[in-house]
């Protein structure tokens, strides 16, 4: 889990009620994912991938240290977006914040040093000479959780800025002024969940989180319901047959809008994480597209997969 509930849940008639939503604690969120990727990199036929992977994420942990600290949003904003149930990390009105800019252009050039195959150089490259018309560009897909699969690597890149930037602003919210909006939308900045985690930590044993695949918040979701359509019909789970019959990793279909989300079950396994392990159960991915639903769940880096 990229987070770890601190706070106790309130105690309403001797229930416990777990928290709407966990904000991220950037650093550590970036370095555990890191870490997390170099695990599943052993003995994984996506190894170089992986390990690609867990690189960014420390040039993402390096980034959280070396910016200069986003201002918290004004009270009275954050009160209006609570009164009128949005969330108040406006996505579109921070695509031109010039901190995110100067988050991409530092990672752009710390990801240099990374050990990449030589299309993801050449992306990386290209996007250091990109116009701020074409960066404006990539910012706005990502923000729309939207990337076209023919330029999948600029994208990527882009995306882990973006990550940057947005669970630093997300990290400087107050939790308890968060309101739900809708079923799978994220109470923090509005983005779609990448996947979501069943949480075994006390006082919130079994609850559902989804894990937000832009500002890296999560927030409690009821445990069988679609995070597309929000239905409670027609809701089963797939999984990749490993012989033992419980299978950590799930894809929660669903009839009624015929798409489907990762489920994980980190009460079995803690190290489960919603971003890193979505990428290395892609063998998930593979089986999901003979049937008939589609990817609900946004990760940037699955484009392409």
């Amino acid at each position: 889990m990229s987070d770890s509930i601190e706070a106790q849940p309130e105690i309403i008639g001797g229930v416990p009620t777990p928290p709407l939503a966990i904000l991220p604690k950037p650093a550590r969120l970036f370095i555990q994912r890191a870490e997390r990727f170099e695990r599943l990199a052993v003995g994984s036929n996506l190894s170089p991938y992986l390990l690609f992977l867990a690189a960014l994420c420390r040039v993402q942990a390096q980034l959280v240290g070396d910016l200069p600290q986003p201002q918290a949003l004004p009270e009275d904003r954050i009160a209006m977006a609570r009164a009128a149930r949005m969330p108040p990390l406006d996505r579109h009105a921070l695509i031109d914040d010039p901190l995110l800019a100067q988050t991409l252009d530092t990672l752009v050039r710390a990801a240099r040093e990374i050990e990449m195959p030589a299309q993801a150089k050449l992306a990386l490259d290209a996007l250091g000479a990109a116009t701020a018309e074409d960066r404006r560009w990539l910012v706005s897909n990502i923000m729309d959780d939207v990337v076209p699969e023919d330029s999948a690597a600029p994208h990527l890149f882009v995306a882990a800025a973006v990550q940057v930037h947005m669970a630093r602003l997300a990290g400087r919210l107050d939790a308890d002024q968060l309101v739900a909006i809708r079923t799978g939308v994220c109470p923090a900045c509005g983005g779609k969940p990448a996947s979501s985690i069943i949480t075994g930590v006390m006082g919130a044993e079994g609850t559902r989180y989804a894990a937000c695949a832009c500002c890296q918040t999560l927030w409690n979701e009821v445990r069988v319901k679609c995070l597309n359509c929000g239905s409670t019909k027609g809701i089963a789970f797939q999984a990749v047959d490993d012989g033992t019959g419980e299978a950590q990793v799930k894809a929660e279909t669903c009839d009624e809008c015929e798409s489907w989300v990762k489920q994980m079950a980190q009460n079995k396994n803690p190290a489960l994480e919603p971003i890193a392990d979505d990428v290395a159960s892609l063998g998930l991915d593979a089986l999901m597209r003979d049937g008939k639903w589609r990817r609900a769940g946004f990760n940037p880096f699955l484009i392409g997969y």
